[in-house]
């Protein structure tokens, strides 16, 4: 019996058929193959089931067509939370342009997170979370609070309310920061935060104004006040001065007066030394036999002496001059002769 195909045309259905089985062959080992990156963890679904199997980064084998899988990332990550509504605490509707979150998943934690929330565990952990916390910060203060008074507070307190949470909802999970910037608030509330903090400002230089004048006569003053004790330590050091030069003046004049006073006293005492020695030396002197010498020489001294009983006039020649003396007191002398005598 003869075929009713030729034999060319059974050859190019073996090789449709082969190049079938060979395509369906590459499709399904390059749906087993699949890589994960670095700072990524896989999980895997079977048909829509979380096995507990997960890989880390490189190249890695699965059932194809049958086994999906997703990265999960656990290096540090930055969600952005966008628009977000709040209303305050006097009604005022507000709106966060955007709230960054900085956080990482720890390896470990990667398969309870997503069977808890699945892969996209950031929408219901931390999206979510920070529109309730702003919601709840916001009710409970007013605009002049959220968008001035306690708006450097959001960041830090919107951090640990987050990380509270996340400890006991989610562990492994780590806020590392939060970013929060300025609300948008109604244009009319805007112009007039705008005007106050211009007045603030107007108000903040004319206090700097003043303390700067303030500071100024301070500073005139202490330099006024270091000026005056400079001078009157000035005049105090030439009082000083004065002083010693007075009592060294007075000190040279005690000398030199008690230097004249010892030179007075020396020549007194040599004076009286003298007048001792010789009062002392005429004492020795006057022996009888020096008074009877003396008596001689005073005798031999006169020109001519008379002796009788009655002189009544002694005569004494004066030599060359040729004059004489006439003494009438001759008793006297009469008197003084005798006395010599004995």
């Amino acid at each position: 019996m003869l075929s009713p195909f030729p034999p060319v045309s059974r050859m190019a259905q073996w090789g449709a058929i082969f190049s079938i089985i060979a395509a369906l062959g590459g499709a399904a080992l390059l749906s087993s193959v699949h890589k994960i990156d670095e700072g990524h963890t896989g999980v895997y679904y079977r048909g829509g089931a979380l096995l507990t199997t997960t890989s880390g980064p490189g190249f890695h084998l699965m059932l194809p067509f049958i086994t999906t899988y997703k990265p999960v990332q656990t290096t540090l990550q930055t969600d952005e939370v966008k628009n977000v509504p709040c209303g305050t605490g006097g009604g005022v509707m507000i709106y966060f342009d955007r709230i960054e979150v900085v956080n990482y998943l720890h390896q470990s934690a990667v398969f309870d997170i997503v069977k808890n929330f699945t892969a996209d565990y950031d929408k219901a952990l931390i999206f979510n979370k920070v529109h309730h916390e702003l919601n709840q910060f916001c009710s409970v203060h007013s605009l002049q609070e959220v968008y001035i008074g306690l708006f450097d507070q959001i960041d830090e307190n919107l951090k640990l309310t987050l990380q509270e949470d996340l400890t006991s909802m989610a562990p492994g999970l780590i806020i590392q920061a939060v970013r929060v910037t300025k609300p948008i608030i109604p244009e009319s509330i805007r112009r007039n935060y705008e005007l106050m903090e211009s007045e603030k400002t107007k108000l903040l230089i004319s206090q700097q104004t003043q303390k700067v004048v303030e500071k100024e006569a301070e500073t005139e003053r202490i330099k006024a006040i270091i000026e005056a004790e400079k001078v009157a330590q000035v005049a105090e050091i030439k009082y000083g001065q004065k002083v010693m030069e007075k009592n060294t003046e007075k000190r040279i004049s005690e000398i030199e007066d008690g230097a004249f006073l010892a030179r007075m006293r020396a020549r007194a005492d040599a004076e009286f030394y003298t007048s001792q020695r010789t009062a002392e030396a005429n004492k020795l002197k006057l022996t009888p036999e020096y008074l009877k010498l003396m008596k001689f020489k005073s005798i031999s001294a006169n020109s001519k002496i008379y002796f009788g009983s009655e002189i009544p006039h002694m005569f004494v020649d004066s030599g060359s001059a040729g004059g004489s003396v006439k003494a009438s007191a001759m008793d006297i002398v009469a008197e003084q002769i005798m006395d010599l005598d004995h």
